[in-house]
């Protein structure tokens, strides 16, 4: 077998691995870490989504958001499976773990506590979800979940156009929606900048990008997020730590990273500075819904006696 570095160059010339046995351990090791990210989140999704698809204001709006909530459980199937390819048991996944194990991002351990929320975390938290896994779907050198991104791909889309229907719906119906639309995005919005991790330069290696899992770097994907977000929010005249500058080119945050974030009362500490080791400790501590949302999933199993 080619040694590690010689296997990497292979894959960034645009090698597809098929199967565990052409892997080296290190990407079968970094490959199994962003799958298992991806499945969990697409997974916690769907019990955050749960109670307030329940509340949706009319009988076609309740009926996609439970759509979505399905899409969601069939996403997170699927990264499960190809871990299961790569060797771990499905079952102990789902149901063996502790919540505080689950890895999904921080978004999914807040509790969804009405409407606005609700479509606000289609909005922005799809729109995290379809720039990080449409990268890979583009990028990544992993066939067989290039493969089953096309459908994931296309059902994300509507996730995030029902998000933005209603959004827009809320801007405009009453100054009382609009207000509960602001509220949602002043917590849901910094989240998403977080959603893509370390800054490129806190990071020391990124094997997802050498071995070409992924295409893009945290940064490069937290701007494409932005670009999307940005002109959205604008259009619906919602305020946003953030603007275009003209100089750089780019959109760019108006606080420093990282922030405090009081999960308790979702506000956001703007003039209390941590640091990325306090925002990698909240991470690990998971957030107040977590152990709520994981025990909902883990009901579902049953035992049957023979």
């Amino acid at each position: 077998m080619a040694t590690d570095k010689q296997f990497k160059k292979e894959l960034q010339n645009g090698r597809m691995i098929e199967s565990t046995e052409e892997m080296t351990d290190g990407y079968k090791k970094a490959l199994k870490q962003i799958l298992l990210v991806s499945g969990d989140t697409e997974l916690m999704s769907a019990p955050a989504y749960y109670d307030q698809s329940l509340n949706a204001p009319s009988l076609d709006a309740r009926a996609s958001c439970i759509s979505v909530i399905q899409d969601e459980l069939g996403h997170g199937h699927i990264a499960y499976r190809l871990l299961e390819d790569l060797g771990e048991d499905r079952e102990e996944l789902i149901y063996g773990r502790e919540p505080h194990e689950f890895r999904n991002t921080y978004g999914f351990d807040q509790h969804i506590d009405n409407f606005a929320e609700l479509v606000t975390a289609h909005g922005l938290f799809d729109r995290a979800g379809i720039t990080l896994l449409g990268d890979v779907h583009e990028n990544t050198s992993y066939a067989p979940w290039k493969r089953a991104l096309t459908k994931v791909s296309k059902e994300e889309q509507f996730h995030l156009r029902h998000g933005e229907t209603w959004m827009r719906r809320l801007a405009n119906n009453s100054e009382k929606t609009r207000e509960m639309l602001q509220d949602a995005v002043d917590w849901m919005f910094p989240i998403g900048v977080e959603w893509f991790g370390l800054p490129d330069d806190k990071k020391k290696h990124d094997e997802q990008l050498e071995y070409r899992i992924k295409g893009k770097s945290n940064d490069e994907l937290r701007q494409d997020w932005l670009s999307r977000s940005m002109p959205f929010l604008t259009e619906l005249d919602l305020d946003v730590p953030a603007h275009y500058d003209e100089e750089q080119e780019k959109y760019v945050l108006e606080y420093d990273m990282p922030i405090a974030f009081d999960a308790d009362n979702k506000e956001w500490r703007y003039d209390e500075q941590i640091s990325w080791d306090d925002v990698i400790d909240r991470w690990r501590g998971r957030g107040p819904a977590n152990e709520k949302y994981v025990n909902l999933i883990q009901s579902g199993t049953v035992e049957v006696e023979v």
